[in-house]
């Protein structure tokens, strides 16, 4: 059922979200604390292998979050690992963000030329 696909996306979305939010209202965390805590959450469960069973179980809900990039960087630099060693830890975690950072830093450029934000 298609329906309960989108549920659990947003359950297991929104409770990373509501982590987010205690560790700042609760925790007196600054943000900056708390998507460092994240990403380092996802790095760690994408290390223990913890991470890609909860995207096949929540997709979305797991994908989008900060905590995705953390598993990202870990799955790329354990991947890249494999096939050319030590070098590969450093080139794989560039290799499978690069994109992801460069459409961030090129669509931020646009909208800043677009928008002209004041600052």
């Amino acid at each position: 059922m298609i329906l309960l696909i989108f549920v659990w996306a947003f359950l297991i979305g929104g409770l990373i979200c509501v982590i987010g939010q205690l560790l700042m209202d609760v925790a007196r965390l600054t943000p900056a604390h708390t998507m460092t805590l994240l990403v380092v959450s996802g790095a760690v469960l994408g290390g223990l292998g913890l991470y890609e069973p909860l995207v096949e179980f929540a997709g979305a809900g797991a994908t989008v979050p900060i905590t995705s990039f953390g598993n990202s960087l870990v799955h790329g630099a354990l991947t890249e690992a494999k096939t050319t060693g030590m070098v590969g830890i450093l080139t794989g975690i560039f290799e499978v963000t690069s994109a992801g950072i460069s459409a961030a830093i090129i669509f931020g450029f646009m909208g800043a030329l677009i928008f002209r934000p004041k600052g």
